[in-house]
C-alpha cells in the first residue's frame, strides 16, 4: 500500500487510475482495475445514458471497491447522465472537455469527489477556483483528445504542482514504475493510465486493436486535427487521408465530413485498423502484452518500488 494524498482522496490501495477511455473503458474494466487495488472509471463518452446507467449497475455488482464515471462535459445528453451519477450513487466523478465550474458545484451538493482534467497551468487553476478535489495534468504524450499547447508531461506537472494546492495525478506517458516514480518526483500525487489499460485483457476495445498497439515503436503515433481538436493516432491508412486532405487545404467541414463516418468506434471497438481511427499514447512503444489488470498493475507496483529502492541505496551514481 501506498498512503498519499490520492490514495486517501479516493480510498484506494495504489495512486494508480485507469482512464476513462471511449470505446474502451467500460466496468469490466473499471472493476477490475479498482479490485486490483487502484481506481477504475467508467467511460462515459462513447455510451448513450441507459448504457451508462446499465455499466453503473454492473460495475457496483463486480466489485466491492470505489470507482468513478469519466465525463466529457461536451456530451450531448449531460444533464441527463449527471442525474444518472447522482441516481445510480457514484461517489467520484471525472470531468474533461469543458468548462468545470458548470457541473462541479452540482456533483459537489451530491457528495460527489470531483476531479477535473486539463493540459495547462491556466486550466488547472480555473479547476481549483471551481472547487474540484484535484486535477489530472495530461500532457502532449497522451493518446486521442490533447492539449492544444503540445506540453510534455515532464514540464506539465512541475508547473502545475507550483501553482496549486489540491491533489495532483499526473497523465501522459506513463505505463509503467519507472514513469510513475518519475511523475511522483515531479511533483504529482499520483498518475492516471490510459493506454496500457486500453490493451488490456478487460479491456472493451477490439482484440485487433490491442494488437495492433502491442506492435506499435516509437514514432508510430502522431497528434492531428488541431483545426478540430487535437487527436493522437497511430498512423495507419485513415491517418494518411486526413493528411492528405489537411495538405490539399482541406476546410474544417472536409475534416469533419471525413471523419463523420463513426471512425473512432470502427477502428477501437471494431477493430478496423484501415479505416478507423486508432486512439493511444506515445506509451505504446513500451506495451509488450496484453495483460490482465491485475497483471499490470502488480508490475507497475513491483517496478515502482524496485527503482526507488535502488535510488535511496544509491546504488546509481549522479
Amino acid at each position: 500500500m501506498l498512503v498519499n494524498a490520492v490514495t486517501e482522496l479516493f480510498k484506494i490501495k495504489y495512486p494508480i487510475v485507469q482512464g476513462g477511455m471511449v470505446w474502451v473503458s467500460g466496468y469490466k474494466l473499471a472493476a477490475a482495475v479498482s479490485n486490483a487495488g487502484g481506481l477504475g472509471l467508467i467511460g462515459s463518452g462513447s455510451m448513450y445514458p441507459d448504457r451508462l446507467r446499465e455499466h453503473i449497475q454492473k460495475c457496483k455488482k463486480a466489485t466491492d471497491k470505489p470507482f468513478g464515471v469519466n465525463v466529457p462535459m461536451l456530451y450531448p445528453n449531460i444533464e441527463e447522465v449527471m442525474q444518472i451519477i447522482v441516481e445510480e450513487g457514484v461517489q467520484i466523478v471525472f470531468t474533461s472537455a469543458g468548462n468545470p465550474k458548470l457541473w462541479t458545484p452540482f456533483l459537489k451538493k451530491h457528495g460527489i469527489t470531483v476531479v477535473h482534467v486539463v493540459s495547462s497551468v491556466k486550466f488547472a487553476l480555473k479547476a481549483q477556483e471551481a472547487g474540484v478535489d484535484a486535477v489530472v495534468a495530461e500532457g502532449f504524450e497522451a493518446g486521442g483528445h490533447n492539449g492544444r499547447e503540445e506540453t510534455t508531461t515532464l514540464t506539465l506537472i512541475p508547473m502545475v504542482k507550483e501553482k496549486i494546492k489540491i491533489p495532483l495525478l499526473a497523465a501522459g506517458g506513463i505505463a509503467t514504475g519507472r514513469g510513475m516514480l518519475a511523475a511522483l518526483c515531479l511533483g504529482a500525487d499520483g498518475v492516471q493510465i490510459g493506454s496500457r489499460f486500453a490493451a488490456s485483457i478487460e479491456s472493451s476495445a477490439h482484440i485487433d486493436f490491442k494488437k495492433r498497439v502491442v506492435l506499435t515503436e516509437e514514432g508510430d503515433t502522431m497528434l492531428t486535427l488541431k483545426e478540430i481538436a487535437p487527436v493522437r493516432m497511430i498512423k495507419n491508412e485513415m491517418y494518411e487521408e486526413i493528411v492528405a486532405l489537411r495538405q490539399a487545404n482541406g476546410s474544417v467541414q472536409d475534416l469533419k465530413n471525413l471523419l463523420g463516418k463513426r471512425r473512432l468506434k470502427k477502428g477501437m471497438f471494431e477493430g478496423d485498423l484501415v479505416e478507423g481511427i486508432l486512439e493511444i499514447g506515445q506509451i505504446a512503444g513500451l506495451i509488450h502484452a496484453i495483460e490482465t489488470s491485475e497483471e499490470i498493475i502488480t508490475a507497475i507496483m513491483d517496478e515502482y518500488t524496485k527503482i526507488k529502492g535502488e535510488l535511496l541505496q544509491e546504488k546509481f551514481t549522479f
